[in-house]
């Protein structure tokens, strides 16, 4: 009896260490997939491999990233690139795929260099990148002065640009030339846990939760300069936060319109998604989603921005696609079909997750043209 007994103790002692060391792994992995990454490519995406360049083309290894249509950055080890669409009847290996090489923007493109496709497209600031007047201006936030660039034009509407998970404030600078056309003064913001931002007191990424007040900081900014009204345009969790703000700011009825560009709207299956790009084992992931959500403060029965739709007060469109594997598309269809009469849901198809603009970029900015004319 006293050997059962022992025993017993022995493995119940076993299994709590283990539970013990599993939870805190899972630990581990949830704060390895919020601490931000801003200018890294998000996990999940493969590498590929240059295998030649020419005038005009690049030859890259074959997959179905780089077959995807659309405009690309291609980003690696001190190398920046934007490529176009795929180039047919060439003659080259089965296992190659070709593309139109429109820019090498940083380092050089050489055979054996490691790559990935990226919706960063543009590289620098909107003066080297895109020829724009712009200005370096600090926005006052709860933590610190938020970095932020300004590119001016004449109506009193402006567009406050939130990018999102793995990007900059480099990343809005694709539509930054047809809001310069429609005379749209911009705001591209960095937040908490930004390169030159203050980090977060917990140095974590907080899915928008926290974030969004740097976007309330970012209003009171563009109202004390001159602005009247304020569309908020964000990318992925900028785009939460674009939501947090419409519902939670003091100033939200300042707000005129919200564009979403693959939105987080369901926090839990984004943590899966990075908790599992990080490569954490399968048996830890759920203590890892757990840990994460504690850790971001997304405890259940936490609301999650745009659940609900009868808080919606000004018009929104949205820019998703059922090939985001970061943030599932279902959320955004739902929010779409409960309020027909405010928001607008665009499709992208073949897209993965911020890169809507980069799949079709004419319907993108057409699209977007015509939400924001009345709005102006």
């Amino acid at each position: 009896m006293r050997t059962a007994t022992a025993t017993a103790a022995a493995v119940a002692t076993t299994l709590v260490g283990a539970g013990a060391a599993a939870v805190a792994a899972g630990r581990y992995a949830a704060d390895a997939a919020l601490r931000p990454r801003p200018g890294r490519p998000l996990p999940g995406g493969p590498r590929l491999s240059v295998h030649s360049t020419g005038p005009g083309r690049v030859a890259l290894t074959r997959s179905l990233a780089s077959l995807r249509p659309g405009t690309y950055g291609l980003a690696g080890p001190g190398v920046h690139a934007v490529v176009g669409s795929v180039l047919g009847g060439a003659a080259h290996d089965p296992d190659i795929v070709v593309r139109r090489l429109l820019a090498v923007t940083h380092g050089s493109l050489v055979p054996g260099a490691r790559v990935a496709l990226t919706p960063q497209v543009h590289a620098g600031d909107p003066g080297s990148a895109l020829g724009l007047e712009y200005a370096d201006v600090d926005v006052p936030g709860e933590l610190g002065a938020l970095p932020a660039w300004f590119v001016p034009a004449t109506r009193g509407t402006w567009v406050i640009a939130v990018h999102g998970l793995g990007a900059g404030r480099e990343h809005p600078m694709v539509v930054m030339p047809l809001l310069h056309r429609l005379r749209l003064p911009v705001l591209a913001l960095s937040y908490r846990g930004d390169a030159g931002a203050p980090a977060s007191p917990d140095g974590l990424g907080h899915l928008g939760e926290s974030e969004w007040r740097d976007v309330d900081a970012a209003i009171r900014y563009a109202l004390r300069y001159g602005a009247r009204r304020v569309v908020l345009h964000g990318w992925s969790t900028g785009a939460a936060m674009a939501l947090h703000a419409a519902e939670r700011s003091a100033l939200a009825d300042r707000i005129s319109g919200l564009v979403l560009d693959s939105p987080v709207l369901d926090w839990h299956a984004t943590l899966r998604a990075l908790v599992t790009a990080r490569h954490t084992p399968a048996a830890l992931v759920p203590f890892a989603v757990r840990a994460a959500e504690g850790r971001a403060g997304l405890r259940a029965g936490h609301q999650r921005p745009g659940e609900d739709p009868g808080r919606l007060r000004v018009p929104v469109l949205i820019f998703h696609g059922p090939g985001d594997a970061l943030a599932p598309w279902e959320p955004s269809r739902r929010l779409a079909q409960a309020r027909p009469d405010l928001v607008t849901l665009r499709t992208v198809l073949d897209a993965p997750h911020g890169a809507m603009w980069n799949a079709d970029p004419h319907g993108y900015e057409e699209a977007l043209r015509r939400f924001l004319t009345p709005l102006m």
